[in-house]
């Protein structure tokens, strides 16, 4: 078990101390030590813009500073995911189709027909998007709320959840651990990725509703 003073030790080493997120997440690992970085990792699954690009990396240098094992960091970041994807998963059952809908058909240019659409391809589709979303910022947490709408089955759920968790954070964790004290590499590039997923959907979103735009003085034209 690490001391609450010695979790300011976790990043002395780095080329400068750590502050926000980053300063969190090296508090929590210093005072309960790996299973720290597995509830930071479950934080970050719960709220989007908590970055795991930043919480990783942190955990790797620690294990690699001999605070914790490696494979200690990647077991408990692993389920810290897991558990944090079943919260949001709750929330989207809680919600539920019916409400799902009613809040849809409020949305300007949204039609039943996509609403039943989007419900098609996911139950098509739902566990290979549930394995890959894993692996992409944003994404990854927000993905298992149309799980939880369409009541995946839980065991296929946290079973990609897991494996694509996995991935994710074995790659991150890794890095942290390979950088040593210029893991801040590690959460620059990871960060420019974060905003060209969110800049890549804001273009997609926009477009979608300029599609709609222009279809509705056709619509009006025909009727």
């Amino acid at each position: 078990m690490i001391t609450t003073s010695a979790s300011s030790m976790i990043l002395t080493a780095s080329a400068e101390p750590a502050g926000g997120v980053a300063g969190w997440a090296a508090d929590v690992m210093g005072t309960i030590g790996a299973p720290g970085a597995g509830l930071t990792n479950l934080v970050d699954t719960v709220l989007p813009f908590v970055p795991s690009e930043v919480i990783l990396p942190i955990a790797g240098f620690a294990a690699g500073q001999g605070r914790f094992s490696l494979p200690a960091v990647i077991i408990w970041t692993t389920l810290g995911s897991i558990v944090g994807s079943w919260i949001v998963y709750a929330a989207g059952a809680l919600l539920g189709r019916d409400r799902t809908r009613a809040l849809a058909a409020r949305v300007p240019f949204v039609s039943p027909h996509e609403i039943d659409r989007a419900e098609a391809w996911f139950e098509r589709h739902g566990r290979t998007a549930v394995l890959l979303a894993r692996m992409v910022p944003v994404v990854r947490s927000l993905i298992s709320v149309p799980a939880g709408i369409q009541r995946m089955s839980l065991t296929a759920f946290t079973a990609m959840t897991a494996l694509g968790s996995l991935v994710w954070n074995t790659a991150f964790v890794v890095l942290g651990y390979w950088l040593g004290d210029n893991w801040q590499l590690v959460e620059e590039y990871g960060g420019w990725v974060s905003k060209a997923v969110v800049a890549v959907a804001v273009l997609a979103v926009a477009r979608w509703f300029l599609v709609r735009l222009r279809r509705r003085p056709s619509a009006r034209h025909r009727g």
